[in-house]
């Protein structure tokens, strides 16, 4: 909690609770559904939670706002949002079953009562969204085509509607065909942890 709080000094009592349940959560479903990598599961805070909280330093998502978090695997960066807006309503999609028991076990134990999951592929999903978030789960253009037709005509935010995708490393030959619309978001001028370096949040705005 340390690591979130040195960022997030606002997070209320129940939402510490939700994001300190989250390691013993993590550490025995990950023992039976393999959904974190296990040298990674010691850096959950940092590596998954904090890393999917970077989204918040881009767009404070609104009450009543539809977020899709797209190959969610085992709920980043869908989890972490919803603790940190309870009020937004998150649609967690994966097409792999197994990961979405994971995603349900930790929700419910959790109670967020602000999350649904759906076991689609993305293309398939029939409902339209503010944002479409997800963590680097295919090339980007790829994920564009999945979620185009997928966006609300109203606006409730500064920021339009539109992808907001968590990626790392050297991106130019992957988006500049979205040149000049997309913009990059540099996490490590968010936190300072090393593990950010190369990390981003590459942000699209999409039309309805």
């Amino acid at each position: 909690m340390d690591l979130l709080l040195k960022y997030f000094p606002q997070l209320n009592p129940l939402q510490q609770e939700q994001f300190t349940a989250l390691y013993p959560l993590y550490l025995e479903w990950n023992s039976k559904i393999n959904v974190i990598s296990r040298k990674d599961l010691d850096n959950l805070y940092c590596n998954h939670v904090l890393h999917s909280l970077s989204i918040a330093r881009v767009v404070s998502f609104k009450p009543g706002a539809q977020i899709m978090d797209l190959g969610t695997g085992g709920g980043f960066p869908g989890i972490p949002l919803a603790i940190l807006f309870p009020e937004t309503k998150f649609l967690l999609v994966d097409s792999i079953g197994k990961k979405l028991k994971v995603v349900e076990a930790v929700s419910e134990a959790i109670k967020l009562s602000n999350v649904r999951i759906l076991k689609e592929r993305g293309e398939n999903v029939k409902e339209t969204f503010d944002f479409v978030i997800s963590r680097a789960v295919t090339d980007f253009s790829e994920f564009v085509s999945w979620v185009t037709g997928k966006f609300s005509g109203e606006q409730k935010h500064t920021l339009h509607n539109g992808i907001l995708y968590l990626k790392g490393g050297d991106l130019s030959e992957e988006l500049k065909k979205f040149l000049p619309g997309i913009t990059q978001y540099h996490i490590s001028e968010f936190f300072e942890e090393p593990f950010f370096e190369t990390k981003k949040v590459i942000y699209l705005p999409v039309k309805a």
